[in-house]
């Protein structure tokens, strides 16, 4: 007999997908992946982009490489600092998301994306927006994930593979941009080039995840409704 606590709260999603979940989705979709960041010719999108309202701190005694951390912290201090410098993005990403998910963007994504996700990774639509959320921010990615599995929308192999999508170039767009920017001028291909193969590779590594939890350690999610 199936454990209730366990099965999936799919009630949500039986609900009509409108116009108006389509229109949440694709103000999720802008806000959360960085494509407002930076539009040539329009600076002022990037007031609408999860990057730019999260902001950053200030710094301190040396600019260049100081934030309100400082310089020199060591152990649980340091750490708690920096656990600290994460809580705005995450409370942010969740804040919007809960909007977002009030006017149907999780509907109309998990009806969008199950025909590509599902038979490719194993796992519903819903868990798109983590994933492009993923883009940007590992932060506000990962605590979108972390709601998914405590409100019982993904199991625990669904989980584990979504976790390896995203660990795999996580924030791919911002670190490129950031750190690839180094290297741009001694390219041999198109820029954007790099970028789609860090992007195919992604699911690579999470399609290797899904056969390796289906074969080798099938035998630790035999317990769960699937």
């Amino acid at each position: 007999m199936s454990d209730p606590n366990n099965e999936k709260n799919y009630t949500q999603f039986t609900k009509k997908v409108t116009i108006g979940c389509y229109i949440a989705l694709a103000v999720a979709i802008l806000f959360f992946s960085g494509l407002l960041n930076n539009v040539e010719g329009f600076k002022w999108l990037s007031a609408l982009d999860f990057a730019t309202i999260s902001g950053k701190f200030g710094t301190m005694a040396h600019p260049a490489k100081n934030t309100f951390i400082g310089e020199g912290g060591v152990s649980a201090r340091a750490g708690f600092l920096f656990a600290l410098s994460l809580a705005p993005t995450v409370m942010l990403a969740l804040g919007v998301l809960e909007i977002l998910e009030h006017y149907g963007a999780i509907r109309a994504a998990h009806k969008l994306m199950t025909p590509l996700l599902k038979p490719i990774l194993g796992i519903p639509g819903l868990t798109g927006l983590a994933m492009i959320t993923d883009l940007q921010s590992t932060d506000a990615g990962a605590a979108i994930t972390k709601d998914l599995y405590d409100n019982k929308l993904v199991d625990r192999k669904e989980l584990t593979i979504m976790t390896a999508w995203q660990y795999s170039g996580a924030g791919m767009i911002n670190n490129y941009v950031a750190i690839g920017s180094a290297i741009f001028a001694y390219l041999t291909v198109p820029i954007i080039l790099p970028l789609i193969v860090v992007f195919v590779m992604k699911f690579f590594g999470g399609v290797v995840c899904r056969i390796a939890l289906n074969t080798v350690f099938k035998g630790d999610f035999k317990d769960e409704q699937q």
